[in-house]
């Protein structure tokens, strides 16, 4: 784990001195947009954008799923970081394709050579301009869920006008209690910090399986961006977040609603294919010494994901 400063790395883990304990993640350094517009910078083409991702990361997972459900694999291709993230960053397996890099922090001061702050992913690069577009998950979800449509003939809208409020008004809840609440336990360094995160995490989970007991998704009578945005940490919890960030009050199993609910999205067509616990399960016990210093990855649990999710009538 570490940082870019004026484009130079250096090796150094999150600073929670300054905040009590708490883990504060920080905002995305590229923040530009893909748009049909006909004076939009970067324009929706086949072959144009190239996405860097870990299989092991949720919010690069989000952008392999839209990805997925979009149809948009023959238009933007991938390049997979290798799951153990140490000294000097996300590193390739294999130099990458674009330019031959073999830690992703080169793609950054590829963009910008004296970039500074956190090299994360996804990255959503252009090789038109030679840049990055963004590093911003929620915001490459977006762009590949509407701006590609021409292109790949593909309308289905997980961010649809008729229930925006209600998907805004729960990413803005999911987001710091269970996407980032997560991380805020896991990257705890006071007790304090760790119990506020911990019962805030606990506290939305308990709200969301009470929701999901009469209401088949979150947002309306369809998948839409909200159930994507909780999935990739859901599908995560009991693999990694119960043991590794003591996210240990309840597994998702223990969960009804939620437990089927993931399930059920889990089984959606391309949504396996995106998902890897060997990535992530080696990622976060090997790669994070400082709260698992002997780098063993466990063995388990075994997870019933295939197994028939009774979601059908929710809500009927």
């Amino acid at each position: 784990m570490g940082q870019l400063v004026k484009g130079v790395w250096h090796d150094v883990w999150y600073e929670t001195k300054s905040t009590g304990g708490q883990f504060v993640r920080e905002d995305s350094g590229f923040r530009d947009w893909i748009s049909r517009d006909s004076d939009a910078k970067f324009q929706p083409e086949s072959g144009r954008y190239h996405l860097y991702v870990s299989l092991a990361c949720p919010w690069a997972h989000r952008t392999l799923i839209f990805r997925s459900l979009k149809g948009l694999e023959p238009h933007i291709d991938v390049t997979v970081v290798c799951p153990d993230m140490m000294s000097e960053g996300w590193q390739m397996g294999l130099p990458e394709p674009l330019f031959g890099h073999v830690r992703l922090y080169q793609i950054y001061t590829q963009a910008k050579p004296d970039y500074t702050g956190r090299v994360t992913v996804p990255v959503l690069w252009d090789k038109k301009t030679q840049t990055i577009v963004s590093n911003e998950s929620a915001e490459i979800i977006r762009m590949f869920n509407s701006e590609f449509n021409q292109l790949t003939g593909n309308n289905e809208d997980y961010y649809p006008s008729a229930y925006r409020n209600a998907i805004d008004e729960w990413n803005a809840f999911i987001y710091p209690n269970v996407n980032n609440g997560v991380y805020r336990c896991g990257f705890a360094t006071t007790q304090e910090a760790y119990d506020q995160a911990y019962d805030h995490l606990f506290s939305a989970l308990d709200k969301i399986d009470d929701y999901l007991a009469t209401h088949r998704y979150l947002a309306g009578h369809r998948i839409t961006e909200a159930d994507w945005r909780l999935f990739t940490t859901l599908i995560r919890f009991d693999a990694v977040y119960v043991g590794h960030f003591k996210c240990n009050k309840k597994r998702i199993a223990d969960y009804p609603h939620i437990q089927g609910y993931m399930k059920e999205l889990y089984q959606v067509d391309g949504i396996k294919e995106t998902t890897d616990f060997y990535h992530i399960k080696r990622h976060y016990y090997y790669s994070h010494t400082g709260i698992n210093p002997t780098q063993i990855v466990p063995k388990g649990p075994q997870l019933d994901l295939d197994s028939p999710h009774y979601r059908d009538n929710v809500g009927v």
